[in-house]
């Protein structure tokens, strides 16, 4: 499959699974402010891992992650039905802390703001 279809079919992934993310009714999903940090898909389409991150951290993303999994099946058949795939990829999820991560960067970048001795502010 050539790059560029796979990274459409990447992409198209990614979007609708963010759409069925808020569909599902899991509190485990439901819980934290989940959000799909990445999606690699194999090239034959066999397989994809979505990336998982949570506002409150890794352990909220964990919990989401069991949440996710005890939907796959749901998931990946209405992953099917709206991209109309010949072949859904089997789908994985791995938590992943990178929002806390950028949450925290943004916590440190703002008190530096705040300690700036010349006073200015944005």
């Amino acid at each position: 499959m050539p790059s560029h279809k796979l990274g459409r079919t990447t992409e198209d992934i990614h979007r609708e699974l963010s759409a069925i993310f808020r569909e599902l009714k899991d509190p485990r999903v439901q819980q934290g402010l989940i959000s799909i940090v990445r999606v690699e898909v194999t090239n034959d389409l066999s397989y994809a891992t979505v990336y998982v991150s949570a506002m409150q951290g890794l352990e909220q993303a964990n919990t989401a992650v069991s949440g996710l999994k005890s939907a796959a099946g749901f998931i990946r058949r209405e992953l099917g039905r709206r991209l109309k795939l010949r072949h859904v990829p089997e789908l994985h999820f791995l938590a992943t802390d990178s929002i806390e991560y950028g949450a925290n960067i943004s916590r440190i970048l703002k008190d530096l703001k705040e300690e700036d001795p010349h006073g200015h502010h944005d």
